[in-house]
């Protein structure tokens, strides 16, 4: 039986680890921390978690729990792997899996040395819908990939209380949704781009509220991201252009809660949808599978590396320092 720690009374936490869990047998949330000490015994008790914590180091001395899900901001997620690795934890990082890649690349190395599994939470990756498009790109019936298109619309209000609009904490649009966009691109082409231009539109706190950016990969295929927390409604969409067809999938994030395939191969235009669970069921199966085999994941260090150099670049490119 894996035992879960649970860092941060984190709002996403009940949908993207604790339901899932509860779906299952063969693991258990066994903690909570927070450094609030009523917020880790609040949230225990009303997700009927056996013991609370007020402090990190204290979850992450628990000998009963192996797997640590950081679902804390993104400033803390390199402190804190790092830790839970030193402590002989695997761990499941929220996404984006640091500050920058050199958070990244630290959070990597730990996880070597300790011979433990470190797994970014892109859990739209393992999903039904996304896995269709990566065999749809497989069977050729696109031809030569030309072009691609990935946007993340999600209504955040500002807000200078929220960690999600703070940039000691990595808030922004970029840091909170357009990695997701940046990985989707990044896994359906299966290479590394380089980035070309990106704009952003700034906060009075200096974070981007949106940001759009240009890339080109090695074999000539470019693709366009954009990304804003200001403009509702909710949006997700992938569009791929080949030689010989077209595919979009809408809402890659969240296809569990509705989406959409659109499919154009000459005369040929269909749309569907692919019957599947929750992105979260599908992460945690992933996760399970290479604690206990040692499966390759496709959101593991390598993959986390790689979607923070990009990420860096973007910033970079639009005028905010790393």
């Amino acid at each position: 039986m894996h035992k879960i720690g649970i860092l941060g009374a984190a709002g996403i936490a009940p949908r993207s680890i604790i339901q899932p869990v509860n779906r299952r047998e063969d693991v258990t949330i066994h903690a909570v921390a927070s450094r609030r000490a009523q917020a880790a015994q609040d949230y225990a008790q009303t997700h009927r978690i056996g013991k609370a914590y007020e402090s990190y180091d204290a979850l992450l001395g628990d000998p009963e729990i192996d797997i640590v899900y950081n679902a804390l901001p993104p400033a803390g997620h390199a402190e804190w792997t790092i830790k839970a690795f030193e402590a002989g934890k695997h761990v499941l990082c929220e996404k984006p899996i640091g500050m920058t890649a050199d958070d990244a690349r630290a959070m990597a190395a730990a996880a070597m040395k300790a011979d433990r599994v470190l797994m970014e939470a892109f859990h739209d990756r393992y999903h039904p819908a996304f896995l269709h498009l990566l065999q749809i790109k497989a069977s050729g019936k696109l031809g030569k990939i030309l072009s691609m298109r990935a946007e993340f619309y999600v209504d955040i209000p500002f807000d200078e209380k929220s960690i999600r609009h703070d940039p000691a904490q990595g808030g922004g649009a970029m840091m909170d949704l357009g990695c997701y966009p940046l990985h989707w691109l990044r896994s359906f082409h299966g290479g590394e781009p380089r980035i070309l231009s990106a704009q952003a539109e700034r906060t009075k706190l200096g974070v981007d509220q949106s940001m759009q950016c240009e890339m080109e990969f090695d074999d000539g295929v470019t693709a366009t991201l954009v990304a804003d927390i200001a403009n509702p409604p909710f949006l997700g969409l992938l569009k791929i252009v080949g030689e010989t067809g077209e595919v979009e999938l809408e809402n890659p994030c969240l296809p569990h809660q509705g989406h959409s395939i659109r499919e154009r191969f000459g005369d040929s235009f269909v749309i569907r949808t692919v019957a599947g669970g929750t992105t979260y069921d599908y992460q945690l199966s992933a996760l399970l599978d290479a604690i206990d085999t040692g499966a390759d994941l496709p959101t593991g260090p390598t993959d986390a590396i790689n979607n923070m150099i990009a990420l860096d670049a973007i910033y970079r490119l639009a005028g905010f320092p790393r």
